[in-house]
């Protein structure tokens, strides 16, 4: 099952991809897709609906944030072999974590923001899953029964922002626009195969990342067994995994995102986002 939420930011509404490709409103049914929904078991109740008893939503419409209003939007970095290698780091040995704010979420075809002062604008597709059921201390195998399901996530980076401004990651990682999700949530039971999925990004036409979640270092379960060990997790919490290589930082020389450059990223299954950069107003 493919779940999304569609309208103008901060009133989507919850809907379904039937399997036609046609959207189908969900409003009478849930009231959007997110923690509350994903942790009351709404998802097995979906299931067992007709999705063409439900309205369908026509017209061309914006496609929101496919979880709304989660309450951590954790990250995994260098969780690709290749993409350490290109980077010069060493493979981790324990996951490296760090978290993008939430006021970065935005929608899978939304601009993304050149912020002020920005200089090394970078690109990242990643693997993302959205936790359904509280984490504290789990072992793997319920790590695993505790993902709702996967997405696409564009992890937006400001190179200088993150690595030459002091502290930690998160001054580059957190800006508004910088956290794309969608276009729609795979739920675990269709996402199966989710360990052997091609992964790409394109900029301005040309392919840079090429890769395959058969590249991760820590899968999805292991990373959520992980980080429960350092906090709790609640049903909507967005955790994302890491990306391949051919970022911008790792080309000779570097190439970075500017105002007018056109991104577009997949995941086979999982769908295609698509984005303009600007620059901030």
């Amino acid at each position: 099952m493919k779940l999304l939420r569609y309208g103008t930011a901060g009133q989507e509404r919850p809907a379904l991809l039937d399997a036609n490709h046609q959207i189908r409103d969900l409003s009478a049914i849930v009231t959007d897709i997110d923690g509350p929904m994903l942790g009351s078991g709404a998802i097995d109740r979906l299931r067992a609906i007709d999705p063409s008893t439900l309205p369908v939503v026509s017209g061309d419409v914006r496609i929101g944030p496919c979880v709304g209003r989660p309450g951590k939007f954790l990250c995994i970095g260098l969780n690709y072999h290749d993409h350490a290698r290109e980077t010069g780091a060493a493979i981790p040995e324990e996951p490296v974590l760090f978290a993008k704010a939430t006021s970065a979420l935005s929608g899978p075809n939304d601009p993304v923001i050149r912020p002020r002062g920005a200089q090394k604008l970078d690109w990242e597709v990643e693997l993302a899953f959205v936790v359904g059921a509280e984490c504290r201390y789990v072992d793997e195998a319920q790590a695993a029964a505790a993902i709702a399901g996967y997405f696409v996530c564009h992890d937006v980076s400001e190179r200088a922002f993150q690595l030459e401004r002091g502290g930690t990651w998160d001054k580059g990682k957190g800006c508004d626009s910088f956290g794309p999700i969608g276009p729609w949530l795979v739920t675990a039971d269709e996402a199966h195969d989710i360990l052997d999925r091609r992964m790409w990004l394109e900029v301005n036409g040309r392919r840079y990342q090429d890769g395959s979640t058969a590249d991760m270092i820590f899968r999805p379960a292991f990373l959520l067994s992980y980080i429960s060990q350092f906090m709790s997790l609640q049903p909507g919490d967005i955790v994302t995994t890491g990306t391949p290589a051919g970022v911008g930082l790792g080309q000779k020389p570097p190439v970075y995102l500017q105002p007018g450059d056109s991104v577009r990223l997949g995941i086979d299954g999982l769908g295609v986002q698509q984005q303009s950069v600007v620059e901030e107003g």
